[in-house]
């Protein structure tokens, strides 16, 4: 991405104005800023790089600078000098709209209060694996899982008796600060993860973790048609904050294959095997299905990877609604070997075909005489 212009970081043209410019960073910033990608290294570094873009071209000067002779141009203005009309000013008011990241006495960062902040997330997930039978059909599952508790001794902060100190590392802010040329970014403090606080000892009775962990049993009722890595929620079951809320727990499915089925989102394919004399003659045969048996009338002559479809005869779809089809495809089968007296029967049905059992030959007896002609 560093390779991009300016313009193209910000997907915009080159001759974009400036209301066009500050709404391109604020959806690009919004995106990729490090508070809702905590870890994405990737991400963090968009960021900054949007951040360089936005600084330059919502700068009159430095963008004409920058048309006429690139970032080389840039070089030696000064770290962070910026016009009054746009900049870091335009930046912070940015950011406000945002994450309501300024405001209040002093355009202080407004934090959530450290002892209202939960230590983990309140929602959680759980894996189940379901046989391709209960899918299709749906079932009732029992499922056992572990959440977290608040830990009553420490009100879920993990500090011995809930009492916290100043962060150390940011000095309560939440936030540190890194300067990149004429740049700085901020980040959530890796030590206090933005609360800005931290425990000056640990809770024994939960390692300073701020939470117990639980175990419970409950039973679900999996809908008709669900697929691999559909989500179920269950709500009012995920972990237990400070304050006693409880999230949800959402059921992530993993559905085996079946041994005959083939799944392809609401359809569903079988194989039919087919010997070549029932193909030729168009044969009615009986194939399985979800529900029971089906009838597949064969076309005459019917060839080997033909398809049939049975409209409706697929899986019922989860959300309500188009039911699937089912496929069956022919997979045409030949003797491995025949016996004197076979060999005579089908010389003999061949014979009784006539010159039609016989189309390759008038193709093949003018492409002969044509390669004859070559070495006359």
């Amino acid at each position: 991405m560093e390779d991009l212009s300016y313009y193209e970081i910000l997907e915009i043209s080159r001759d974009a104005d400036k209301t066009t410019i500050k709404k391109a960073y604020r959806k690009l910033a919004k995106q990729y800023h490090p508070d809702k990608n905590p870890g994405d290294q990737e991400a963090e570094h968009k960021f900054k790089l949007c951040n360089e873009a936005y600084q330059c071209l919502s700068d009159d000067e430095q963008r004409s600078i920058y048309d006429r002779y690139g970032k080389e141009g840039l070089q030696g203005m000064g770290g962070g000098r910026r016009s009054s009309a746009g900049g870091f000013d335009d930046l912070s008011s940015i950011f406000e709209e945002m994450f309501n990241g300024f405001g209040g006495a002093g355009g202080s960062r407004r934090r959530q209060n450290p002892a209202d902040m939960d230590k983990y997330p309140l929602d959680m997930n759980v894996d189940m694996t379901l046989s391709f039978h209960e899918a299709v059909f749906g079932c009732e599952k029992e499922i056992s899982f572990r959440y977290k508790n608040a830990c009553d001794s420490c009100s879920g902060t993990g500090a011995k008796g809930g009492k916290l100190s100043t962060c150390k590392q940011c000095a309560g802010q939440g936030q540190v600060y890194m300067k990149q040329g004429f740049m700085t970014f901020s980040q959530t403090c890796p030590a206090c993860h933005g609360a800005g606080t931290a425990a000056t000892d640990k809770c024994s009775d939960c390692s300073g973790s701020g939470f117990k962990e639980e175990k419970e049993t409950i039973t679900i009722k999996v809908p008709k048609g669900v697929d691999s890595d559909n989500r179920l929620r269950v709500s009012g079951k995920g972990n237990i904050g400070k304050k006693g809320h409880r999230g949800d727990l959402y059921v992530t499915f993993s559905v085996k294959p079946d041994k005959h089925f083939i799944r392809r989102d609401n359809d569903i394919y079988i194989e039919i095997p087919v010997f070549f004399t029932q193909a030729i003659t168009g044969e009615t045969l009986t194939i399985p299905s979800l529900t029971g048996e089906l009838e597949l009338k064969l076309d005459m002559g019917t060839r080997d990877k033909q398809q049939f479809r049975f409209r409706g005869e697929g899986i019922d779809d989860v959300h309500g609604h188009r039911k699937g089809d089912l496929i069956a495809q022919v997979n045409l089968t030949y003797p491995e070997s025949l016996n004197d007296e076979q060999r005579e029967l089908l010389s003999k049905l061949q014979e009784s075909f006539g010159i039609e059992s016989k189309p390759h030959e008038g193709l093949l007896d003018s492409a002969i005489e044509k390669m004859k002609s070559w070495f006359k």
